[in-house]
């Protein structure tokens, strides 16, 4: 232990880390000017990327990456160095009004260069070709002629708007960054570091292990906690499926079938309040909302996800006679009652969200109860010597996902200021030639598309600039717009060709990748379906009355249900193909019409009547038969 700290001294991210921990905690209760906070959460997060990420993990050397790692740090000092000497000047000049110095260019121009550089280290080259391409198209943009051109735009001024100013890279998605994000990942890191990640898994194996399909199910319901604390669905997927696909392989579920279930289930948990990964704290900044109203509006959606999988999940095990777990499996978990204390973070986290709290603070006071709880019992006890190492994996995990996001504030700045989401947004329409219908399912390829090797916070943040003003312009109201694009940018995780989760989930499974990506799709299905039902109602996002909100929930999570039936062909016992077809058109135009709609009441009183026989007719069966061999 004295070894692991005494290299913990030595090691520059640490002190790094604890400089950005630190400052972050003081700004929670000592605000400072916006300008202030987030160039010192930028540089700090720069900082650490500069030394916790190699300049190549496979040709260089180790002394050429530590060259190149501290020119890159030293080109980070310049840029703090800058905001720290000029932060009354920029605090107090008129944007376009002010002069722009030399210096202010040349800044600006380092700054760019290191956020590409942290980008293409922590998120690979997709989105740094991205982020270029808008550059490319914000420089010279304005030689295009027809609506993609736009006035001519200096790079002086595009110094200004984007490292001058805070509507630029310093701008909103920087302070979802600083205000929301890093608190949740402290929450998360501390919580997983004291046992709370494998008390979710334990938990999940003890309420449904017995169950048809409990290999499954624990899978569904420990990723989903996790994922919904975690905000990624790939670091999700590592650090739990590990533990839940060899058990469900264990259960005689095929490898690639496993590995599906652990990616759906990893992906589905950024769905899920009231937490919901990364992607809700950009929503909520950008809708002008509190988080809370965010939450509530997730509740069915997510519900009518999990569970749809969990029948899928219990008629899929009766269908194939696997799929459950053993008692040896069961026994092999350490008791949970002397663990339960355990849940006192999370259920800080969500009564301090339901009482009015913000956040911020309720995942504050959840974190210090992180350090409390484990005390409560000797045998969850911590040592107190990993809590440097605790502030270390804390500090590296934010400055990895604050970069990507940090860096997006320049797309979204030259999106603006060329006007090119609303040009986007005119042309995805008359493409549409007018149609919904079509209009959707084409921001439905294009959220899929982007998604594809891209963070999910950073596909939905330029999916809403692009796409939400033309689903605007539809007559969707914003709230649905955003939950839109969020959705679609969460399930391209899964969504072949390119599905990251369902990648890292066959390599632990050891499985085809390729298989695993269209098994994950096949069985998620339904998922593609409930963002149409939001759109149909907007009732399933909390909006209107409780009876409302209630009867369309209800609805939703029924129609999911009838498609599971449909999807396995089994439900209490096999059903022919013409009642799949059935269930599954049912399941389909129940979920994507309006609740109370001759369509909807139609869909849901003919599966309900269906499913009813299916039920009933085998009984009677059962009496005619005893009844005949009766008569003999």
């Amino acid at each position: 232990m004295k070894n692991n700290l005494y290299r913990l001294c030595l090691n520059p991210c640490a002190w790094l880390s604890l400089a950005l921990v630190a400052f972050q905690y003081w700004i929670l209760f000592n605000p400072e000017l916006p300008l202030v906070e987030r160039a010192t959460h930028l540089v700090l997060s720069l900082a650490i990327i500069c030394f916790a990420t190699p300049f190549s993990k496979k040709q260089a050397s180790p002394t050429l990456n530590a060259i190149i790692s501290m020119a890159l740090f030293a080109m980070v000092a310049i840029v703090g160095a800058y905001y720290f000497l000029e932060a009354d000047r920029l605090s107090n000049r008129i944007e376009n009004v002010s002069p722009i110095e030399l210096y202010d260019v040349v800044v600006c121009s380092i700054l760019v260069f290191v956020l590409l550089e942290a980008v293409r280290r922590t998120v690979g080259y997709i989105l740094l070709f991205v982020i270029a391409a808008f550059l490319v198209y914000g420089i010279f943009g304005y030689q295009l002629s027809g609506d993609m051109g736009f006035s001519q735009i200096g790079w002086d001024e595009w110094s200004e708007i984007l490292g001058m100013t805070t509507s630029g890279i310093l701008g909103v998605t920087t302070a979802t960054s600083t205000n929301f994000i890093f608190y949740f990942i402290v929450f998360g890191v501390v919580y997983s570091a004291v046992g709370g990640g494998q008390l979710f898994i334990d938990l999940a194996v003890k309420l449904v292990g017995k169950s048809t399909g409990g290999g499954a199910k624990v899978a569904i319901i420990g990723s989903s906690l996790m994922g919904t604390i975690s905000g990624s669905a790939v670091a999700n997927v590592t650090s739990t499926g590990v533990f839940t696909i060899p058990l469900m392989k264990r259960t005689g579920i095929q490898p690639e079938r496993a590995a599906a279930y652990e990616a759906i289930a990893s992906t589905g948990g950024q769905l899920m309040p009231p937490i919901m990964g990364i992607a809700a704290f950009v929503m909520a900044e950008m809708l002008a909302t509190s988080y809370t109203n965010i939450a509530l509006a997730g509740i069915f959606p997510a519900l009518a996800f999990y569970l749809s999988l969990f029948f899928f999940a219990g008629l899929d095990a009766k269908k194939n006679h696997c799929g459950t777990l053993n008692d040896e499996d069961i026994q092999q978990i350490d008791p949970i009652l002397p663990r339960l204390h355990m849940l006192l973070p999370p259920i800080v986290l969500v009564c301090g969200l339901v009482m009015g709290f913000s956040a911020q603070i309720a995942v504050f006071w959840s974190t210090v109860t992180c350090f409390v709880a484990p005390f409560l019992h000797p045998n969850t006890r911590y040592d107190l010597k990993n809590i440097p190492l605790m502030v270390l994996d804390s500090g590296v995990q934010a400055a990895k996902i604050a970069a990507p996001i940090m860096a997006i504030g320049i797309i979204v700045s030259i999106a603006i200021q060329s006007n090119l989401a609303l040009k986007f947004a005119s042309g995805l329409i008359n493409v549409g030639d007018g149609s919904m219908v079509f209009s959707l399912i084409l921001i439905v390829i294009g959220c899929i598309i982007m998604g594809m090797g891209l963070p999910t916070v950073a596909a939905y943040i330029i999916g809403a600039v692009l796409y939400v003003p033309a689903l605007k312009e539809l007559g969707i109201t914003e709230l649905q717009a955003h939950f839109f694009v969020m959705y679609f940018c969460v399930l391209s995780m899964v969504t072949p060709p390119v599905s990251l989760a369902s990648f890292a989930a066959a390599g632990v499974a050891g499985t085809d990748s390729m298989k695993t990506s269209f098994e994950a799709f096949k069985i998620c299905a339904v998922a593609f379906l409930i963002p149409f039902a939001f759109i149909s109602d907007d009732a399933l996002l909390f909006v209107g009355s409780y009876s409302s909100i209630a009867i369309a929930g209800l609805g939703l999570i029924f129609s999911t249900a009838v498609w599971a039936i449909g999807v396995s062909g089994f439900a209490k016992h096999k059903v022919s193909v013409f009642g799949r077809i059935l269930m599954m058109s049912c399941g389909f135009f129940a979920m994507i019409s309006a609740t109370g709609s001759y369509v909807w009441l139609s869909a849901i009183g003919i599966s309900a009547v269906y499913l009813l026989v299916h039920y009933v007719k085998p009984r009677e069966s059962q009496h005619i038969n005893k009844a005949c061999l009766h008569t003999k």
